[in-house]
């Protein structure tokens, strides 16, 4: 009973020195708490795949009916900001190589006589292939102003049955309804990788680690004191972060919140285990730094929040489901928009029980090695 008490004693010491050893160092406040919250409210606004106010060109060599009503439903097009009307091909081919204009359209001198021969008009559309992403979307927005186009002059006796599209859990398309529970995780990730791994360096760069060396503390109780802290304030930092989607975005949150919770607490555990192996090998807190990024960017790109995970090579896919960030995207998204059901949160989480429990054990292992 007293051995116990005596490392509850030192645990509870040890975690108030973690705590306070934060607040105190400037460069440590500033790399936890001053991002992630940045980050947020500018990632929010700024990281979107909605393509807005872009330039296009038109080369109308048509003075027809069809060619008028075409190029008045791209004047009125809320995704374009202006439209450049030129007067050759070649005024066409230099304003995308300039980068003035992200796609240009060169309608025929037959179009809309083509059109009322009850043929289909035929338009050329090139696109910027350096803004690709955005360049693809362009050409979707424009084949959807054509099909409007092509609609009208249907006769409505000879018009196709109209397809009416919802789109599921998001109904209005809100690109910002994804992308904050997903920076929720993406900020958590950092905020406890950087904690953690800035932990044990920073006492080796300071000189307190060789106290720890010949103090009566276990590897065991050090590798808990130097997680509760980081789990603790990782996990504040998720819930404020998903409080901030919630009511300052007013993203409808529809799940559970417990077992959002319990998920996220997983998470931050996972991440924690990283981090300390990530400071047990760094000899200084930039060492740490770095490395903290060199694990976290990668872990980011390959979780699935910015490409499926099933668009990757069968290796990297086997490789994703090792990263603690892909499971917890899944559940934290879900449990936003469509009220994920327990028995698929539990199928993402037991993952990450797993990675948690590996990566906490192999911290352990590393630190007792590096304390021997």
């Amino acid at each position: 009973m007293s051995n116990a008490i005596l490392s509850f004693t030192r645990l509870r010491a040890q975690f108030v020195k973690e705590v306070l050893s934060i607040l105190r160092d400037p460069r440590s406040r500033m790399v936890v708490f001053v991002p992630p919250i940045l980050q947020l409210l500018v990632f929010a606004f700024a990281a979107t795949l909605e393509v807005r106010n872009v330039d296009i060109a038109v080369y109308n060599q048509d003075a027809g009916r069809w060619s008028h009503e075409l190029m008045q439903r791209l004047d009125s097009a809320r995704f374009i900001s202006h439209v450049h009307l030129v007067d050759s091909q070649r005024r066409l081919h230099e304003l995308i190589d300039r980068g003035e204009v992200i796609a240009a359209l060169a309608i025929p001198a037959d179009f809309s006589r083509t059109i009322a021969a009850g043929d289909s008009g035929r338009a050329q559309v090139l696109v910027d292939g350096r803004r690709s992403n955005s360049g693809q979307i362009t050409v979707a927005y424009l084949s959807t102003i054509a099909a409007e186009v092509g609609a009208g002059i249907t006769p409505d006796a000879q018009a196709p049955t109209p397809v009416t599209v919802r789109h599921w859990f998001n109904p209005n398309l809100v690109y910002r309804w994804f992308i904050v529970p997903g920076l929720t995780g993406i900020l958590a990730l950092f905020s406890a990788l950087l904690i953690t791994s800035l932990s044990i360096a920073r006492e080796r760069e300071l000189g307190t680690f060789d106290q720890l060396l010949v103090s009566p503390t276990s590897t065991p109780e050090i590798i808990i004191s130097k997680s509760l802290p980081a789990l603790a304030i990782g996990t504040l930092l998720g819930l404020l972060m998903i409080s901030a989607g919630v009511f300052a975005f007013g993203i409808p949150f529809t799940g559970s919140f417990a077992l959002l919770l319990a998920s996220l607490v997983l998470f931050i555990l996972s991440v924690v285990g990283i981090g300390l192996m990530i400071s047990a090998v760094s000899a200084t807190q930039q060492q740490a730094i770095l490395g903290a990024f060199a694990i976290g960017v990668p872990a980011v790109l390959m979780s699935g929040f910015a490409t499926p995970v099933e668009n990757m090579p069968t290796a990297l896919q086997w490789l994703a489901q090792a990263i603690p960030l892909t499971h917890f995207l899944v559940i934290v998204e879900g449990t936003f928009l469509k009220a994920m059901p327990a028995a698929d949160i539990l199928a993402n989480a037991w993952p990450l029980a797993v990675i948690a429990l590996v990566t906490l054990t192999l911290a352990t292992l590393l630190v007792r090695s590096r304390l021997q």
